[in-house]
C-alpha cells in the first residue's frame, strides 16, 4: 500500500510542474481585474492575491523559495526575505524610479532558482551561511519582481493601494509556506524519491523561466 501511495504521488509532483509550464504564457503574468487598476479596498486587496498566482513567472519563484527552505537552517527566512523585497520593489515603481530590465531579471531568477532547486540534494540541511545567502539573492530578486507588481496599482486610491500590498504579500507567504509544507512530506514520506522529484520541478521551475527570458521583446 506504502508503495502505491509513493508511486501515486511521485506522478502527481511530476506532472503538475511540465502541466503549468504547458500553460507558461506572457499573458497570463500581467493584471488581475481585467487589467483595470483597482478602485476600492476589496478589489485592491483580490488583485493583490491575484497577481503573484497568474504570473507563472511569479508564482514559480515563489514556490522554488519554499521548496528551497526545506531542511536548511531557518530556511523560511528565503521566502519571507523576498515576500518583503516586494513590498520594497513595488514602492520603487510607484516613486516613478526605474529599474532596468526588470522582467529579463525577473525571467532570470526564476531560471536561478530553478538551478538551485534542480542541484539540491535531497532536501538535505545546509549552513546559515549559505541560508542567508539565499535570502539575499531572494531579496534582490524581490525587489524586481515587486516592480513588476507595482505596475498593476499605479494610480489608485491608498485604501485600493494598501490593499493590494496586503494580498500580494499573504498569498506570496501562503504559497511558499505551502510548498515548504509539501516538501517536508516529501522529504519524510518519499525520502528514496525526494531527490528526483526535486530536480524534476526545479527543471520545471527553470524552464518556465527561460520561456519568458526567451519571449522578452
Amino acid at each position: 500500500m506504502k508503495i502505491i501511495f509513493r508511486q501515486s504521488w511521485t506522478r502527481i509532483l511530476t506532472i503538475v510542474p511540465l502541466f503549468l509550464l504547458i500553460f507558461a504564457s506572457k499573458t497570463l503574468a500581467h493584471h488581475a481585474m481585467a487589467g483595470q487598476t483597482p478602485d476600492n479596498f476589496w478589489n485592491g486587496f483580490l488583485s493583490g492575491l491575484a497577481h503573484p498566482v497568474i504570473g507563472l513567472d511569479h508564482l514559480a519563484f515563489v514556490v522554488a523559495s519554499g521548496l528551497i527552505a526545506v531542511g536548511m537552517e531557518q530556511g523560511l527566512l528565503i521566502p519571507i526575505a523576498f515576500a518583503i523585497a516586494t513590498l520594497i520593489g513595488t514602492g520603487i515603481h510607484l516613486q516613478g524610479i526605474n529599474l532596468l530590465f526588470p522582467e529579463g531579471i525577473v525571467a532570470l531568477s526564476v531560471v536561478i532558482f530553478g538551478v538551485i532547486l534542480t542541484l539540491k540534494k535531497g532536501l538535505q540541511n545546509h549552513s546559515n551561511l549559505y541560508t542567508i545567502a539565499l535570502a539575499t539573492l531572494a531579496m534582490i530578486a524581490g525587489i524586481f519582481h515587486g516592480y513588476a507588481y507595482g505596475e498593476s496599482i499605479i494610480g489608485a486610491r491608498v485604501a485600493a493601494l494598501v490593499a493590494y500590498l496586503i494580498g500580494f504579500t499573504v498569498i506570496q507567504l501562503a504559497i511558499a509556506s505551502g510548498a515548504f509544507f509539501l516538501g517536508s512530506v516529501i522529504k519524510e514520506k518519499l525520502a528514496k524519491q525526494a531527490t528526483l522529484i526535486s530536480k524534476l520541478i526545479g527543471l520545471a521551475i527553470m524552464a518556465i523561466g527561460t520561456t519568458f527570458l526567451v519571449g522578452i521583446k
